[in-house]
């Protein structure tokens, strides 16, 4: 069986098929619900689609892409109640891409009201990176349901890997640059990730510190485990939820805080940003 799991959403454990040919044709993306922006390095005009993968002996199923996590939504109602100051009326936007001190911020769920910022948690989103490329195995699925592909990739021995420490290390190190700026102005930051990756990151790291989420923390962990239904397609569920502040983090790299952003400066930027096109639907 391929260690492909998901392409352009779609499981490849589907009791039912979809039309891989027309799937691969339209390169859509349903968490994003545009067009896949994953693209090959060495073809930037060939989007590469896959969203998880079956790895290992231990027949893990990982996600490899952080737009995967987005599915309808749910880890933004998940945060919700990290939201102290918002009320019944108020509209919730999701926004992305906000600079603060360290780099940006992937999402802010905003709670707002006549077009004015009430409150806001700030989502950082972690999949697992890969080593070498997931393209062969791609192009052997595609294969197999009777797409044309290049003979040269199909045959193409390279395989792919998972990157678990440098991931690790990696999102370790930008979270200890931004949260000293949620901590100082009284605000959350959640990382959502998945529940192998966090596993992995509590074992390698100095992270037994890690406790039941609190809200009195300012710095929350959110891991989500990747599941089947009965029609064979897969969703995500939340697992567990801890949460710990910003010496935690820097204890965790044995590194200083790093410096903060005046709350009514992100108030500002998130106010420029939300409008009819980032309000929330469950849909």
């Amino acid at each position: 069986m391929s260690q492909l799991l998901e392409l352009y959403g779609f499981s490849t454990r589907l009791h039912q098929s979809p039309d891989w040919k027309a799937v691969v044709g339209q390169a859509f993306c349903p968490y994003l619900k545009k067009t896949c922006i994953k693209s090959r390095k060495s073809n930037p005009d060939i989007t590469i689609g896959t969203c998880s993968v079956d790895y290992g002996k231990q027949h893990r199923w990982l996600m490899i892409c952080p737009h995967r996590l987005l599915e309808k939504n749910q880890v933004f109602f998940d945060c919700l109640h990290l939201l102290s100051q918002h009320e019944p009326g108020n509209a919730l936007h999701a926004v992305s891409e906000v600079g603060i001190p360290g780099g940006n911020v992937d999402y802010f769920i905003v709670s707002a009201r006549g077009g004015r910022v009430k409150d806001f948690v700030g989502i950082e989103l972690q999949t697992i990176d890969t080593t070498g490329t997931v393209w062969p195995e791609r192009q052997r699925f595609l294969n197999t349901h009777g797409l044309a592909v290049n003979d040269r990739d199909v045959r193409g021995t390279q395989s792919f890997g998972m990157n678990w420490k440098m991931t690790c290390k990696t999102v370790l190190v930008q979270l200890h640059h931004k949260i000293k700026t949620f901590e100082a102005i009284n605000k959350h930051l959640v990382l959502v990730i998945q529940n192998h990756l966090m596993d992995y990151m509590r074992g390698q790291f100095q992270l037994a510190h890690l406790e039941n989420a609190r809200l009195g923390d300012a710095m929350h962990f959110h891991t989500y485990n990747l599941l089947q239904t009965s029609t064979g397609a897969l969703r995500i569920e939340l697992e567990s939820r801890y949460s710990t502040d910003a010496n935690g983090i820097a204890k965790s790299l044995g590194l200083s805080t790093s410096p903060n952003l005046d709350l009514q400066v992100i108030v500002e930027m998130l106010e420029e940003k939300i409008s009819e096109d980032t309000l929330l639907s469950i849909a």
